[in-house]
């Protein structure tokens, strides 16, 4: 089949692998420069299934501030529906696949991308502890470990923690990853061109139109100025390794065309009659290399952590540390000073003096996700056309999914769903929402 995909994110390029693994003819069409520009440039790179379950479970766990009443009502009724539960536990079961087929790509590839295992959910007072009790005991019903430490069981897995600061405990996650996402995004679009997809950047969707073939309409776009240090993304100039594109609307026909778009997919979707309540969300990050000190080796975090209290997150990103605040409904595409003064106080609390600050990277990067903060995963109800949507509601977790629903759209695609090792995925469809 002749394939299309509309995005080049951690969402679009793992997709391109996929079906180029099962024998198709793929085309990833992006508006940047490179895989991985936008949402998925610099985000928290944790892989941590337990932190797919809803935020709407008391105080479990935080993703950030910035959230209006209003959205926030509209999730916690959207967790009433009576289907909720079944939805959540298959997204729950979706999350654990897609860490599984991570670390299958991993050794199969042999890919070799900064990561490390572990997730730490630091707790500063026993108020939190019983906040996402809750959220706890759901994990124990799905069979998922996630083991209660004391405050010196938590330095005993990350010594680097500062001692002066108050900690009544913590949760580990052993089923959980922290890494490098741009990193892996980069060397699987290498995997993905060896099986022969095609990447066309600096390309923008105009239209899609559904039937049998769909229809694709494309242009291409090349930047007039070279993004600075100060924007909201950075992009390495890949474009030159695609085919020159000619100038100005070219249509092309193809079996299938997956939309993966994140932020741009509400555009290309409307006009289909698929009127979704995307919201977008924004997410900041800061990221510096980790001070060397040889009389303190612990001088920072040695995988991922998730400070409870205010939902920032502190990854080990191979010599470099970053934090990760996401969240924000402030549709501003510039860093919020408040937001990174908010993550040098948590690193400040935690690793004090762990960061080269002379050397810091600051990103902004935005998420799309939907009231019952549920993914879009499968097909559309208009011919030819699928959905790899709205993974996960912050900049923090958006690399969880991608791998698991690359494979399981890949599959549907294909006509292969029902393998035994391929999740269900009832409740995640867009006939939940009626459109």
């Amino acid at each position: 089949m002749r394939i299309a995909i509309i995005g080049a994110g951690i969402a679009g390029v793992t997709t391109a692998f996929e079906l180029s693994a099962r024998g198709h003819q793929v085309t990833v069409f992006d508006r940047c420069g490179s895989v991985a520009a936008e949402g998925s440039f610099a985000n928290a790179g944790i892989v941590a299934p337990a932190l797919a379950l809803p935020w709407t479970m008391p105080g479990w766990p935080s993703l950030g501030a910035g959230r209006s009443f209003g959205w926030q009502w509209q999730r916690r009724r959207a967790a009433q529906d009576k289907n909720a539960a079944a939805a959540h536990e298959n997204l729950f079961k979706l999350a654990q696949f897609s860490l599984q087929r991570l670390q299958t790509l991993r050794r199969s590839l042999q890919l070799d991308f900064e990561r490390t295992e572990g997730q730490l959910v630091l707790l500063r007072t026993e108020r939190e502890l019983k906040q996402i009790q809750p959220g706890l005991d759901r994990l124990a019903q799905f069979g998922l470990s996630a083991k209660l430490l004391s405050a010196e069981e938590c330095r005993a897995v990350e010594p680097g923690l500062n001692p002066d600061q108050a900690l009544h405990g913590g949760i580990h996650l052993a089923q959980a990853e922290v890494g490098n996402c741009r990193q892996f995004a980069h060397q699987i679009r290498v995997a993905a061109q060896r099986l022969g997809t095609q990447f066309r950047f600096h390309t923008t969707v105009r239209s899609i139109s559904p039937g049998t073939p769909a229809q694709l309409v494309h242009e291409y776009t090349p930047p007039t100025e070279q993004p600075g240090p100060s924007t909201r993304y950075a992009e390495s100039k890949d474009a030159a390794d695609t085919h020159p594109a000619p100038h100005g609307p070219q249509q092309d026909s193809f079996d299938a065309i997956v939309v993966c778009a994140g932020t741009g997919a509400a555009a290309l979707l409307q006009p289909l009659g698929i009127k979704l309540a995307l919201a977008t969300l924004h997410g900041s990050s800061l990221t510096a290399p980790l001070r060397q000190l040889e009389a303190h080796p612990d001088l920072g975090p040695r995988a991922g952590l998730l400070d409870q209290a205010t939902g920032i997150s502190i990854s080990r990103i191979g010599q470099r540390i970053r934090l990760c605040q996401s969240g924000e409904f402030d549709a501003s595409p510039r860093i919020r000073p408040a937001a990174m003064t908010q993550m040098h106080k948590v690193l400040d609390d935690w690793f004090p003096g762990a960061m080269q600050a002379g050397q810091l990277q600051q990103w902004r990067g935005s998420q799309v996700h939907l009231p019952d903060g549920l993914p879009l995963l499968g097909q559309s109800g208009r011919s030819g056309v699928w959905l790899n949507l709205a993974h996960e509601p912050s900049a923090m977790l958006s690399w969880t999914l991608a791998c698991g629903a690359a494979s399981v759209i890949s599959s549907q695609i294909s006509g292969d769903q029902a393998g035994a090792d391929i999740p269900a995925t009832t409740g995640l469809e867009l006939s939940r929402l009626a459109v």
